[in-house]
């Protein structure tokens, strides 16, 4: 991942309403969520949470799709697992696979 591509990520998660609907949306993993199910969950009103979604979605933090007249939301899972690697890439001197607890990254075996 490029440092551009990781900064417009954490930008689109920068906002506490977009955080906590993407942390929302991984909790419900691949079964995602419809809009108003997300606005109701967070008591959102929806146009608020309709700009929020579309932040996110351009970035590709999320993906949609059409169900009827409803739109699921998902969180891009493995988009995420990128970011978290790109952010720990360098863990341990360069060797990540020596972090036993990447929570607790004091675990860190002495290069």
């Amino acid at each position: 991942m490029e440092k551009h591509t990781a900064t417009r990520l954490f930008e689109s998660l920068s906002s506490g309403i977009r955080l906590d609907v993407f942390r929302l949306l991984v909790r419900q993993g691949m079964q995602g969520m419809v809009a108003g199910e997300i606005a109701a969950t967070l008591d959102i009103p929806p146009t608020n949470l309709s700009f929020h979604l579309k932040a996110l979605t351009q970035v590709g933090m999320l993906s949609v799709d059409q169900e009827g007249r409803f739109l699921r939301y998902r969180a891009n899972i493995p988009l995420m697992g990128d970011l978290i690697a790109y952010l720990t890439e360098e863990c341990c001197s360069g060797h990540p696979e020596q972090c036993a607890d990447l929570r607790t990254p004091w675990k860190c075996s002495e290069a």
